[in-house]
């Protein structure tokens, strides 16, 4: 019997559901393979997924690369294996290089491009692990149109990266509720959520007074923004709640939001804000992460000039002049997020792929 075996440096709490239900359809056909803590060492398994196996994640050159360590018996099975499309991994070099030589299906599963881009020096490198990856699933479907004309004669997929079940995207549309702003993602420079708390601060007479700036995450640039709060005297109007990844936790501090802010670069937090039919304010000029291309200008989200005070504002601002558009926007917000951006739909590439090799 063939098992689609996935390989992660991590198993963060944020694909607990995605894991949870291919695991649910194929049943013991499906095994998940990670270590503990990532390149990023605060960024951690989820160690309530109980059928994850665990290996060992040995870092080098100061977290630079990474020698996983205890799949020495997946390597050589005739398995179906997903392993993530990361130069910075070198056994998952030894284990596209090995299955090669054997004639074992391996598939390639990550971002198409590096950070800097698809014409960045590093992409040479990881030009050369695509090539020798049976498939390549890559995060959206932007990002397969384009590797495929880099690379028309492979098998590109798209499995966008989603957070829930269909079921469990809903939204309201109480005036009376959806009021606040919400930020959910890390505390760090890059993400720029204290730029965020310090708009939310100089505009806050402009605002009604029952709104509040909702701050979900934890970072290096916590106890900097504790400190901003206390001095301006912001603790009835800013709540800092930490990492949260309860699903009726964050449903109840979504449905409390008439809109949500990416002040820095946009991530996963997007297609979650969507998923609740809450638009998103996005920092127009970023290297955002691929997730990105949910965007539809004026319908889902609205774009502000990066780093510019006044346009962020005037944006913030504009949200509460229109906010019964942005109220009535919310049901079609959440059904277009169900068709592409469901664990069930991002699962089934998956599960085709694995039925196709399985045969």
């Amino acid at each position: 019997m063939k098992k689609l075996i996935i390989i992660q440096t991590v198993s963060p709490s944020y694909r607990s559901k995605f894991f949870t239900y291919l695991s649910n359809v194929l049943k013991d056909k499906f095994e998940l393979y990670s270590g503990d803590s990532y390149f990023e060492s605060s960024v951690k398994s989820d160690l309530s997924f109980r059928t994850r196996f665990k290996i060992t994640n040995f870092f080098i050159f100061n977290r630079k690369l990474l020698i996983q360590l205890g799949i020495c018996k997946v390597i050589f099975s005739g398995n179906l294996i997903v392993i993530e499309l990361n130069p910075r991994i070198i056994s998952n070099w030894i284990i596209l290089l090995v299955r090669k030589v054997l004639n074992r299906k391996t598939i390639l599963w990550g971002h198409a491009w590096p950070r800097e881009g698809m014409n960045s020096n590093s992409d040479k490198l990881r030009n050369y692990m695509r090539s020798l990856g049976d498939e390549i699933i890559v995060y959206t479907k932007t990002q397969q149109v384009e590797l495929q004309k880099k690379m028309p004669n492979k098998s590109i997929l798209a499995a966008s990266n989603s957070l829930y079940l269909t079921n469990e995207m809903s939204t309201n549309k109480s005036d009376n509720v959806a009021q606040n702003i919400i930020y959910v993602g890390r505390l760090t420079e890059s993400k720029k959520g204290f730029f965020l708390l310090k708009t939310f601060h100089r505009i806050l007479d402009e605002l009604p007074k029952e709104v509040k700036l909702l701050i979900i995450g934890e970072g290096p640039e916590k106890l900097m923004m504790d400190n901003f709060i206390h001095k301006h005297n912001l603790n009835t109007r800013v709540s800092m709640f930490g990492h949260v990844d309860d699903y009726e936790t964050l449903k109840q501090l979504y449905s409390s939001s008439l809109l949500s802010v990416s002040p820095g670069y946009v991530g996963l937090s997007i297609t979650q804000s969507f998923g609740f039919g809450v638009p998103m304010l996005v920092s127009k000029d970023e290297n955002h992460s691929p997730e990105v291309e949910a965007v539809q200008e004026n319908m889902n989200a609205v774009f502000f000039k990066t780093d510019d005070m006044k346009s962020i504002d005037e944006q913030i601002l504009n949200f509460y002049k229109n906010k019964n558009y942005w109220l009535n926007q919310r049901d079609s917000i959440v059904e277009r997020c169900k068709k592409q951006y469901s664990i069930e739909a991002m699962s089934n590439t998956f599960i085709e792929v694995f039925n196709k090799y399985s045969m």
